[in-house]
């Protein structure tokens, strides 16, 4: 039986990502505020700690970073992207870019959407074997991402990479790779200065042009945001379709619901981001001493918020809370975060995944993917298959 002491966080990369489910339970069961001596921060894991701090921004602060290293922003040597703004200044900046991604605005791009997924899987089908990352789950957050920021078709590849540069140093102990990052800025800078002299129907152009309070939206704050969206859009869709592909191969009695019934796709998405979780967990800061289920966290300290075990956690989704069910009515869930730092794009990441698995189960509905072969990739906080074998069924 696991003991508090037993009870260990240790980050994850790479193939060590295979299995962090059993790490969360013990931290959840043992020792839900648990202190890590080796670089002196806290981890919360179970659901109502995790939601209370995502929602309590004056206690539990992003202005410092989002991972566990301290003094992160001194080493980024940019200033804060959205991500890392604390209200009232991120939620200035947030309303004026949520206008392009709210629901109704992501629906006009489902037709572009759906025509490239049905492209890719066509092309699965015809191949019978291949690496379906490679292949629809790289690109097609890689198209979105660049036409909510108005990059041409043609540059959308230098996302994949300038995002494989970034978290592949941050997982190397690096929260920074400074050339991808220059690359990025310099791409972004240029697009700026573009959109300022020709606007169009994207969110660069709507921040280029739009005012907070008296001013303008400034440089270092657009190419905050871009920076934000290219690393925050591409990998965290990726790791969720991955997942989600793994998750209707491992439970073929959850598959037959979906293909008995496709009005159910919607319901099962809510389903797969809650287990998959594709970032796992991220930091905040203390602004005040606090105490939590007795355990003393004084200001100033670094606090993991461990949204994938706060999302298999049964005090809120009960005994069950591990297994896949398309059925079930989910509440709410931690994948997106919640409060001011709800995820942006969180429903253009809804509508890719519901498309994705409307033409995969429509096209090849007996596909599967085989995890054992597949690879995951670096990084301390997105959890998703770098390499994933798809075999298109008979």
């Amino acid at each position: 039986m696991t003991t508090k002491a037993e009870a260990v966080y240790e980050p994850r990369s790479g193939e060590s990502w295979r299995d962090p489910f059993t790490m969360y339970m013990a931290l959840r069961d043992h020792d839900p505020v648990h202190y890590v001596s080796d670089g002196d921060y806290w981890v919360l894991s179970r659901f109502n700690q995790v939601f209370d701090a995502a929602i309590d921004a004056a206690t539990f602060s992003s202005a410092k970073g989002l991972t566990f290293t301290y003094a992160e922003m001194e080493k980024l040597g940019l200033e804060a992207p959205i991500v890392m703004m604390d209200p009232p200044e991120h939620t200035a900046l947030r309303k004026l870019a949520i206008k392009r991604l709210t629901p109704r605005q992501v629906t006009v791009i489902e037709p572009m959407v759906r025509s490239f997924i049905a492209e890719r899987v066509e092309r699965l089908r015809e191949l019978g074997e291949a690496d379906v990352i490679a292949e629809l789950l790289k690109p097609l957050p890689g198209l979105v991402v660049a036409h909510f920021l108005g990059v041409p078709q043609e540059d959308r590849t230098l996302f994949d990479r300038w995002t494989e540069s970034i978290v592949a140093a941050n997982a190397d102990g690096d929260v920074i790779a400074a050339d991808a990052i220059g690359e990025l800025f310099g791409y972004f800078n240029s697009l700026i200065e573009l959109r300022r002299k020709e606007p169009g129907d994207d969110i660069i152009s709507a921040l280029v042009h739009a005012r907070l309070g008296d001013e303008e939206v400034s440089l270092a704050q657009l190419l905050g945001f871009a920076f934000t969206m290219v690393t925050g859009g591409n990998d965290t869709t990726t790791g969720l379709l991955g997942g989600a592909l793994e998750l209707l191969t491992q439970h073929p009695d959850q598959r037959a619901l979906l293909l008995d019934d496709p009005r159910r796709i919607p319901n099962a998405v809510e389903e797969f981001l809650r287990l998959t979780s594709p970032v796992q967990g991220l930091a905040r800061t203390t602004t005040r001493d606090l105490e939590l289920e007795g355990t003393k966290i004084p200001e100033q300290k670094k606090v993991m918020l461990l949204y994938a075990s706060a999302n298999r956690d049964e005090r809120e989704f009960g005994p069950t809370a591990a297994d896949c069910d398309v059925t079930r009515k989910v509440r709410r869930h931690l994948t997106f975060s919640y409060g001011p730092h709800h995820c942006i794009g969180a429903a253009a990441v809804r509508l890719q995944a519901r498309v994705a698995i409307e033409e995969l189960l429509a096209r090849c509905p007996r596909f599967t993917v085989d995890a054992e072969r597949g690879h995951f990739a670096p990084g301390h906080f997105v959890r998703r298959y770098q390499t994933l074998p798809f075999n298109a069924g008979a």
